[in-house]
């Protein structure tokens, strides 16, 4: 027997005007990635076979975002049933199940998707299974109509009586349908409702009338948040924080003040790492086992490897590889930079486009000066090498293996292997100087003050 195949159509093509915002809403990121990009993934997780996100007019910058997955234009919106309609020609042909999600309710998870494939696929084979839930506060949501375990129809709370009103039950306008029937069922909604338009959920009584089985798995509230607002955006983002957060904790890292660490979406952390408290993870972070972050840190696209420690108020920026055992402080900026096992950057330093060579001490305040307003360029620092607190290396320049850049240095040219490099001004010592000074100092002061006090 062939597997039944999946297919999903993603709903994006909402204006988002409660956002206030020129980015489409669907493109507003969910911890560091797109929520349309969030919801994409859950249903690759899921397996499906084909996914199409029906988009609006204008909106270039989402079908590029979604790609390869295929995008379709609703030019009309002329309500949900109608945006379904339009991945008709994406779909023809395709007699799977067809999920329908929204590109705005991004917190779904795939195993309630696939307890929907499950119920849809069940003996009693229903046309339409939808996704309902309980919110407390059941407002202005479509309320499922049930008589025992088959679900009627759905009544728009607009449409509703005061008796309707009063159930609990509630759409969440995620479907699962058979996708032999589907475009069918679409063809004969009408409009004929309080708001003119064509509603998805109209099929659900007409599969109904046509002696046609529906369902209802129910899921969790907070799976099911839209977000239409800034606010609500806020509110979806400490659920996927929660989430990412609870797996960190559960595949073996020690989050000292969990809801100060905020991670994301590929966020890779290894075990026995300790974090503390206002650490924040960009996109693209892999963090090895055994590593201490200190508290106040912000890493991007970066590596930290076994063993290293880092912080607090480090900052890791693109193409940052921490090797492992090494040691990063306070105030320290690496970009670009490979630091080597068991190197020492510990404080006030910035490192960008460079080598820093295994077990090498890089000293307070020092800089590599790799940008000239035009071009960047590489510093190397070979093993075991010490730079001298308060030195610039002004690439592109190498330091040898084992040499060390005096403190207060400004390096200009390669130093050998096992070299000393002294690259300041001469002491001068003047004795006597200095009381001389304050003494005339003194006096100019007081004949300043005596010609006021004439005048």
């Amino acid at each position: 027997m062939s597997k039944t195949k999946t297919a999903a159509v993603v709903l994006a093509a909402g204006m988002g005007t409660r956002m206030k915002s020129a980015l489409p809403k669907v493109m507003h990121p969910l911890t560091g990635r797109p929520m349309v990009n969030h919801l994409l993934s859950t249903v690759e997780a899921l397996g499906v076979d084909e996914a199409v996100v029906v988009v609006g007019p204008g909106m270039e910058a989402v079908g590029r975002t979604v790609a390869p997955h295929p995008t379709v234009e609703q030019a009309d919106r002329l309500g949900t049933a109608h945006a379904v309609m339009q991945a008709r020609g994406a779909l023809e042909g395709f007699d799977g199940d067809v999920l329908v999600l929204y590109g705005d309710t991004p917190l779904i998870t795939p195993e309630t998707l696939s307890k929907m494939l499950e119920a849809r696929r069940g003996p009693a084979r229903p046309a339409v299974v939808v996704l309902g839930f309980r919110p407390d506060d059941p407002g202005s949501y479509g309320r499922l109509m049930m008589d025992g375990d088959s679900l009627e129809s759905i009544v728009e709370a607009k449409d509703a009586t005061a008796e309707q009103l009063a159930v609990s039950l509630c759409n969440s306008g995620v479907m699962c349908v058979d996708g032999a029937r589907l475009f069918d069922l679409l063809d004969r909604v009408g409009n004929d409702n309080a708001k003119g338009e064509y509603y998805l959920t109209d099929i659900v009584a007409l599969a109904r009338a046509d002696g046609l089985a529906c369902a209802v798995v129910e899921g969790a509230e907070e799976e099911l948040l839209g977000v239409n607002s800034r606010a609500e955006l806020a509110v979806a983002e400490a659920v996927a924080q929660a989430r990412l957060r609870t797996a960190a904790m559960d595949n073996g890292a020690t989050l000292i003040a969990p809801e100060t660490v905020f991670l994301s979406h590929d966020t890779v952390i290894g075990r026995d790492v300790v974090i503390q408290p206002h650490v924040t993870f960009g996109p693209g972070v892999t963090v090895g086992d055994h590593v201490e972050i200190k508290g106040f840190c912000h890493f991007e696209q970066c590596t930290i490897a076994d063993g290293a420690t880092v912080g607090p108020y480090a900052r890791l920026r693109p193409g940052a590889d921490v090797g492992e055992g090494a040691h990063i402080g306070n105030f320290v900026e690496i970009k670009k930079a490979v630091v080597e096992p068991g190197a020492k950057v510990n404080h006030l330093t910035y490192i960008g486009d460079a080598r820093v060579g295994a077990k090498a001490n890089i000293g307070a305040g020092t800089i590599t000066c790799n940008y000239d307003g035009f071009m960047k360029y590489n510093t190397d620092i070979g093993a075991g090498a010490f730079i001298g607190s308060n030195s610039a290396l002004v690439a592109p320049v190498k330091i040898g293996d084992g040499a060390i850049v005096a403190a207060g240095s400004v390096v200009t040219r390669d130093v050998e292997p096992d070299a000393l490099a002294v690259a300041r001004g001469r002491q001068e010592a003047r004795p006597g100087w200095a009381g001389r000074f304050r003494q005339r100092m003194a006096a100019l002061k007081a004949g300043k003050s005596n010609d006021k006090k004439g005048a």
